[in-house]
């Protein structure tokens, strides 16, 4: 998409926190009649700029009380292997995240779990059974201060 004008944007920055909002609440907030709200909307998400929508969990009340960053180094660096890696950590539902990085490590996992003792199974039964995996470090966040789901527009 070519340039975002102020309409846009505002229509991003609504919907990045009210996903729910009627598109005659959206339109009335952005200034628009109903019709070119709905077909702004649809461009901005055939344009790909919207992903999609979806509720905000908390999970300290489903019980993930744990949240740890891992930082991951393969045994060797290859695209087989790191292709391998990617496929098989994806399929591990207590991984959220899942970056490539530079520096010391290949990736960066953010991990949530019930307490402890999960991550610990998590680990054991989960990443350490992948004998790609040369290393394995945790960091367990002790506070989350905040956490920001949207973007900056």
């Amino acid at each position: 998409m070519d340039e975002l004008d102020s309409k846009d944007k505002a229509l991003l920055t609504i919907l990045q926190t009210q996903g729910r909002i009627s598109m005659a609440e959206l339109a009335q907030q952005v200034n628009l009649s109903d019709t070119p709200c709905l077909r702004r909307v649809k461009k901005l998400e055939n344009a790909g700029l919207i992903s999609g929508y979806g509720a905000q969990l908390n999970r300290r009340a489903l019980g993930l009380n744990v949240l740890v960053y891992v930082f991951i180094r393969l045994s060797v660096n290859s695209d087989s292997l790191a292709q391998q890696f990617e496929q098989t950590v994806a399929e591990l539902e207590q991984v959220l995240e899942c970056s490539v990085v530079t520096g010391a490590y290949d990736y960066l996992l953010k991990i949530v779990a019930d307490d402890l003792e999960g991550y610990e199974r998590f680990v054991k039964k989960g990443l350490g059974r992948l004998d790609f995996i040369a290393t394995i470090e945790s960091t367990v966040v002790l506070k989350q201060t905040f956490s920001r789901n949207s973007l900056p527009i």
